[in-house]
C-alpha cells in the first residue's frame, strides 16, 4: 500500500471524521460512518487496555498472552467489518488482494517463527528438571551432574535463534507498505482499507514487540508514526511509548531477556550455582534449599506461561490461515474476479 500525498489536516473532536481524508464531493452513508467508527473505537478501547499498568508487566508472559489474544480479537473484528460492509470479493480491488495475501504470509511465517522460538525455550525447562532432579537428594556425585544441566540451560536461553531474526526482515517489508492506499468510486473500498490499515499498524507493532523480546535485543525496535484523524492513534502511540521505552530501558540495563519470568529464573541460577559449585555446608544449607524451593517454582511458572502463550500465537496463525483460505474460496467460486492465471498464482502463494 502507499501512503497519501495529500499533507495531513487537523483533527478535531466533532464532526465527521472523514472530512479530513476524503477527496471533496465524496460521501459516506451514516451507516458507513457508524461502522468505521464503531471499528475504530473498539480498536481504541483494546489498546488501552492493552497498556500495562505498571513497567514490571511489560514483557511478562500473562501480558504478551493478552497481546497476543489481543491481536486475534483485532483480527476477528476486521471480519466482522467486511461482513458487515456486505463487500463482495467481486467488489475488491485486484491489488488490495495481492497486498492481503502477500501481508497475510508474512505474518504466517512470523507465526512459524514465534512458536519455535517458544518451543525451543520450553526445551529448556529439561535442564532445569535435570537439576532439580539431581539436588533433591544432594549427594556430592550429584553436584556434578547438576552444574552440568546449569551450564546447558545458560547456552540454551542465550542462544540466537536465526528465524528469530529474520521476523525484523519480514516487519520491515511489512513496514515498507504501511499505509491506506487512496481508493477511487468506492465508499465501502474506503472504509475497509481504513480499518485494515489500522490492524496492521498494531499487527506489525506487537510482533516486533515479540521479535525484540525473543531475539535479545532491542537495537531493531521502530516506532510507527499514526496520523492523528485515527481514532485509535492517541491510544496507539501511548502503548508503544510505553512498551518500546521499557523494552529499550531493559536491554540498556545489560539484561539477557526482557522476558520478566525468564529473568526470574535467571537470577535464582545465578544464586544457586556457586553453591552446586563450592558445594554447601551448615551455614549454606538454608539458602540452598530456598533456591531449591524457588528455582522448581519459577521454573514451573515459565514453562506453563510458555505453553499458554504457544496456544495463543497457534490460535492466531488459524485465524490469518482461515481468512486466507476464506479469501481463496471466494476468488475461485467467483469466475469473474479473476482469470484462471492470477487464481493460479494466488494459489501458488499459499503453497510457498
Amino acid at each position: 500500500m502507499s501512503r497519501p500525498q495529500e499533507p495531513q489536516r487537523p483533527s478535531f473532536s466533532f464532526g465527521n471524521p472523514f472530512r479530513m481524508i476524503l477527496p471533496k464531493g465524496s460521501y459516506l452513508s451514516p451507516r458507513l460512518l457508524a461502522l468505521v467508527n464503531n471499528f475504530e473505537e473498539v480498536l481504541a478501547e483494546r489498546l488501552r487496555k492493552l497498556t500495562p499498568k505498571d513497567r514490571e508487566d511489560v514483557l511478562t508472559l500473562s501480558w504478551m498472552r493478552f497481546a497476543m489474544e489481543s491481536l486475534c480479537d483485532i483480527h476477528t473484528d476486521i471480519k466482522a467489518l467486511i461482513t458487515a460492509l456486505e463487500l463482495p470479493v467481486a467488489d475488491w480491488d485486484d491489488k488490495w488482494i495481492d497486498v492481503y495475501l502477500d501481508n497475510s504470509v508474512k505474518l504466517l511465517d512470523i507465526c512459524i517463527a514465534f512458536s519455535a522460538e517458544l518451543s525451543r525455550l520450553n526445551q529448556g525447562h529439561l535442564f532445569l528438571r535435570c537439576v532439580l532432579h539431581n539436588l533433591d537428594s544432594m549427594p556430592s556425585e550429584q553436584f556434578i551432574r547438576a552444574r552440568s544441566s546449569l551450564d546447558g540451560w545458560k547456552q540454551h536461553v542465550t542462544s540466537k535463534n536465526p528465524r528469530t531474526e529474520n521476523c525484523f526482515t519480514i516487519l520491515d517489508n511489512l513496514v515498507a507498505t504501511l499505509g491506506e492506499p487512496k481508493v477511487k468510486n468506492s465508499s465501502k473500498g474506503k472504509v475497509l482499507m481504513r480499518a485494515m490499515y489500522g490492524v496492521k499498524v498494531v499487527t506489525v507493532f506487537v510482533c516486533r514487540i515479540f521479535a525484540a523480546a525473543f531475539s535479545g535485543s532491542g537495537m531493531k525496535l521502530m516506532d510507527l508514526q499514526v496520523p492523528e484523524k485515527y481514532l485509535w492513534a492517541e491510544a496507539f502511540t501511548g502503548l508503544q511509548a510505553f512498551v518500546s521505552g521499557e523494552v529499550r530501558n531493559s536491554y540498556s540495563s545489560g539484561r539477557v531477556t526482557v522476558l520478566k519470568e525468564l529473568q526470574t529464573v535467571d537470577t535464582i541460577v545465578k544464586q544457586l550455582y556457586p553453591l552446586v559449585e563450592d558445594g554447601t555446608n551448615s551455614v549454606e544449607a538454608e539458602e540452598y534449599k530456598n533456591c531449591i524451593s524457588d528455582l522448581r517454582k519459577s521454573a514451573a511458572n515459565f514453562s506453563d506461561g510458555v505453553d499458554i502463550l504457544l496456544k495463543e500465537v497457534d490460535g492466531f496463525f488459524q485465524i490469518l490461515l482461515t481468512g486466507r483460505d476464506a479469501l481463496l474460496c471466494s476468488l475461485r467460486a467467483g469466475t469473474d474476479v479473476s482469470s484462471p492465471m492470477q487464481i493460479n498464482n494466488i494459489t501458488e502463494q499459499v503453497a510457498r
